[in-house]
């Protein structure tokens, strides 16, 4: 694995346009923190309007060639750069634990799922269907074909650096879509190596641009007032999604948004206790607990509650703390010190309201942003953290009495995004599951994002979907041809 010094080095600094690295039209920089010290790592370039003007120009120049190459051409660049960011494997492993504080197994575990994206696709882009029918009356023929939407904008977020992109970018590739993509402010660097790695495998100039930027507004504003945009695919906040979703209105762009969850974890009386613990681990524990499908909520059977909270303090108690980088280290920090903030406030919250702390509670003293893993119970219905996305190591849990209350209690709540359930009951699970108010259901499982599955919420979490067969769907436009 190379020194960090020299990954930075070899990492592109300058906003990625035209297939080549561009500086900002205002030759300002902002900086890239380490989470697990607070440093500086490095600078990068920061966007503003005219350069985002300058992306979407190219992006609109560009389109027309891009949707006419043919589409096994269009594979073959996807499938190369996932070839690519194999080989580069350590180098963005090391640079996600670098900027984002996951601990380097996970950012090794997230390379083959971000890289699977691109090869998934890759296979997508040959199996794009239309049809061909008689009118049902007589009076002519149907002819359906789908075409690429257009220039989209892409705004990752900060949790899965690589992933979060290749889940958007591969899609509209293979779709033939160009995309101007502005990653998230606190963790520009992968997106940046990425823009590398399509120029290496052949990516025509000018049909993605990266555009990492301090003021998002600043730059994504005059974008979607602008008529050559087509679509905008975000994954963030609720709150934001909100904001560009009433954006998005005034010009009735395509949108697809992969917005906040709330998870509920529900275990029955009948699970098996040792994999339900496993299971919350995985689905609380992933990423530090900062991700849009973590396991917030956890409702357990009154019958088995005690035992399922001793066994599970046991576990969070025993994980390893410290720098991602760093040998058998299990927790990293916090992306910043107002999320650790967040989550302490969401914690003392719960126990003043009569919460019983079983283990944690508090950050971490010294260097960077992290939180002790922690488990809450007997936590009351009107406690914050109930209610909202916790984004940390904190599993609050509450009890319940029979099927019927369990499932009102997961579903008490105005995000779907993610739930799970255990329980050894066939019937019980898939009862459950359709009942459930949420786009996915992990039935015995804690980790259910799969490269082949569509990934989406209900509610407030969110529109259209992404991955699986579903998700090239999203940059495509139905045309109907009628026919004599």
């Amino acid at each position: 694995m190379r020194e960090v010094a020299e990954l930075l080095d070899t990492v592109p600094t300058d906003l990625w346009i035209g297939g080549k690295q561009t500086p900002p039209a205002s030759g300002l920089v902002f900086p890239v923190d380490n989470p697990a010290t607070g440093e500086v790592l490095i600078e990068v370039a920061d966007a503003s309007a005219i350069d985002g003007a300058r992306a979407l120009e190219v992006a609109a120049e560009t389109q027309t060639g891009w949707a006419a190459t043919p589409a096994r051409w269009r594979a073959e660049i996807l499938r190369r750069a996932w070839e690519l960011v194999l080989a580069r494997r350590d180098d963005f492993a090391l640079l996600m634990t670098l900027e984002m504080g996951k601990p380097l197994q996970e950012s090794y575990g997230e390379v083959i799922y971000g890289a699977e994206f691109l090869r998934w696709f890759a296979e997508e882009t040959v199996r794009v269907h239309g049809r061909y029918t008689h009118s049902p009356s007589g009076g002519g023929r149907i002819l359906v074909t789908k075409q690429p939407v257009g220039p989209t904008l892409a705004i990752t977020p900060w949790n899965f650096p690589l992933a979060m992109g290749t889940r958007k970018i591969a899609p509209a590739l293979a779709a033939g879509c160009t995309m101007v993509l502005k990653p998230a402010a606190e963790t520009p660097l992968t997106m940046l190596l990425l823009g590398q790695v399509f120029a290496d495998a052949g990516l025509p100039p000018g049909v993605l641009s990266i555009l990492p930027t301090s003021q998002a507004a600043a730059l994504t504003d005059p974008l979607f007032a602008d008529d050559r945009l087509r679509k905008v695919t975000f994954t963030g906040s609720t709150a934001v999604g909100k904001q560009l979703l009433a954006q998005s209105a005034s010009r009735v762009l395509r949108t697809s948004m992969e917005l906040g969850g709330n998870a509920p974890f529900l275990v029955f009386a009948d699970a098996d206790l040792d994999a339900a613990v496993d299971g919350a681990m995985a689905a609380k524990m992933r990423n530090t607990g900062e991700a849009c499908t973590a396991a917030n909520r956890f409702h357990v059977d009154n019958a088995v509650r005690e035992g399922f909270t001793a066994a599970l303090t046991d576990r969070m108690r025993a994980l390893k703390i410290g720098a991602g980088h760093l040998d058998g280290v299990q927790v990293g920090p916090l992306i910043s010190e107002k999320q650790r903030a967040t989550v302490a406030e969401l914690v003392h919250d719960a126990l003043a309201k009569g919460a019983v702390l079983t283990t944690g509670g508090a950050g971490v003293p010294g260097d960077g942003y992290f939180f002790e893993p922690t488990v809450l119970t007997d936590v009351p219905g009107n406690a914050r953290i109930l209610r909202e996305e916790v984004f940390g190591p904190v599993a609050a849990i509450t009890g319940f009495d029979g099927e019927e209350a369990g499932v009102a209690a997961a579903n008490d709540t105005e995000f779907g995004l993610a739930a799970y359930l255990y329980t050894t009951d066939l019937n019980r699970a898939l009862r459950v599951a359709d009942a459930l108010e949420s786009g996915m259901v992990g039935v015995n499982r804690g980790v259910i994002s799969d490269v082949a599955a569509p990934f989406g919420g209900i509610k407030e979490s969110g529109l259209g979907r992404e991955a699986g067969t579903e998700g090239i769907e999203e940059y495509l436009e139905t045309k109907y041809i009628a026919l004599t």
